[in-house]
């Protein structure tokens, strides 16, 4: 997979624990961390679009759809 650089700004005490999670060896990096987290909230959005468009099926006709 290839990667693009972005530049990002973040407040100064998110930073600051994210450099926590970094020296604790939690992440590889800042950059690792960050990709994660996006990663992460999309997934996130991915499923509970899919769970709203769910909800929105009729079960009965589905049913028949199925037989």
């Amino acid at each position: 997979m290839s990667a693009a650089k972005i530049a990002i700004t973040i407040d100064s005490e998110l930073v600051a624990r994210l450099d926590e999670l970094v020296t604790s060896r939690q992440f590889a990096s800042r950059s690792r961390a960050v990709q994660e987290a996006v990663r992460e909230k999309l997934e996130k959005i991915d499923r509970t679009r899919l769970a709203s468009e769910c909800a929105k099926l009729d079960p009965e006709f589905e049913k028949q759809l199925a037989e």
